[in-house]
């Protein structure tokens, strides 16, 4: 099986995939026609020889990740936001009308720099209560064993095993939720054509939906492996004053994200049997994140990726190179 390094997300009723500097994103409108947009990027990785040295290259690819992944979720939005009948459109508009002339309002959807703020927000915000529910929350509550158990080894045990309850919990929760159900369907879509493309079969509809929906490069597993390794990281550092224990959970967040991007990395570009044997945990987990997609659903994910990746002249390489 070949490896194409395309990456990818579930949106709202779309899809989203990324290959080298180009992304697309494709979304069932209301009206069941698809709308694709393309863009283009460089990663930092290409413009900073730093960032592209290991463990900061994976720092540094979640961050963008996580931008090109909220922007292109709020793209998707916009196309349900509206929910409102036509008629309570048309008083609005009314409304609208008789304000005075110098009454000037911006909207915020027209101001570039106002967008630029909201999504710098939103990264931010989402950063700040992962590391908050994932990270402190489960150290400070076995802090308070410190009096009971004195071995910081199997302190650092328990609040590996409880990060990871709280994580699987999280999951579990919102996979029962009727829109995440539909995103974790495209979820499902993404990865099937991802591995479609990667056994060399033509993406059609009927080919995409006889392969996995899991995949090892998933961002599901990803944050898996982040769950274990801070659980190795942290068995190893002690701290005696909460406070301090608490920032030192933050300050190593990156380097955690570090190594496990790392480990994604490698693994998603092997087949050895340790990496196929350290995959399983976060495959485990991709049955929650993902779910089993409609056809319609697959022919979105088709069209995202045929945005950003000539398959047919990569199958064509393929087949000579075989021949």
């Amino acid at each position: 099986m070949s490896r194409v390094n395309i990456g990818g997300q579930a949106v709202i009723e779309g899809v989203m995939m990324k290959y080298k500097n180009r992304y697309a994103v494709a979304v069932r409108k209301p009206d069941k026609e698809i709308e694709v947009k393309l863009n283009t990027f460089t990663p930092k990785t290409e413009k900073h020889m730093i960032c592209g040295l290991p463990i900061i290259r994976g720092v540094i690819s979640f961050v963008e990740s996580l931008v090109i992944g909220v922007k292109t979720l709020m793209y998707s939005a916009e196309f349900y936001d509206d929910e409102e009948d036509e008629k309570d459109k048309e008083k609005k508009r009314k409304k609208a009308d008789k304000k005075k002339p110098d009454n000037k309002k911006t909207d915020s959807k027209s101001d570039g720099s106002l967008d630029g703020i909201e999504m710098f927000g939103t990264v931010a915000f989402s950063i700040i209560v992962a590391v908050g529910l994932f990270m402190i929350l489960p150290a400070w509550l076995i802090g308070l064993l410190d009096g009971v158990i004195k071995s910081h080894v199997v302190l650092g045990l328990l609040e590996g095993v409880l990060r990871l309850a709280i994580f699987l919990l999280y999951v579990y929760l919102i996979s029962k939720m009727e829109d995440i159900k539909r995103t974790f369907m495209y979820h499902g879509a993404e990865h099937k054509t991802i591995n479609c493309l990667e056994h060399g079969d033509e993406l059609t509809v009927e080919n995409v939906m006889k392969h996995s929906r899991f995949h090892k490069r998933c961002g599901t597993s990803f944050l898996f492996i982040v769950m274990f390794v801070s659980i190795l990281v942290f068995m190893c550092i002690t701290a005696e004053q909460m406070w301090l224990k608490l920032l030192l959970r933050v300050l190593l967040v990156p380097v955690i994200a570090g190594i496990s991007y790392e480990f994604i990395r490698y693994a998603g570009n092997h087949d050895s049997v340790i990496a196929n044997t350290l995959s399983k945990p976060g495959l485990w987990v991709q049955r929650l994140t993902t779910s089993e997609p409609t056809p319609d659903m697959v022919e979105v994910a088709i069209r995202s990726v045929e945005a950003v990746f000539d398959w047919r002249e990569y199958l064509a390489e393929q087949n000579k190179d075989n021949d």
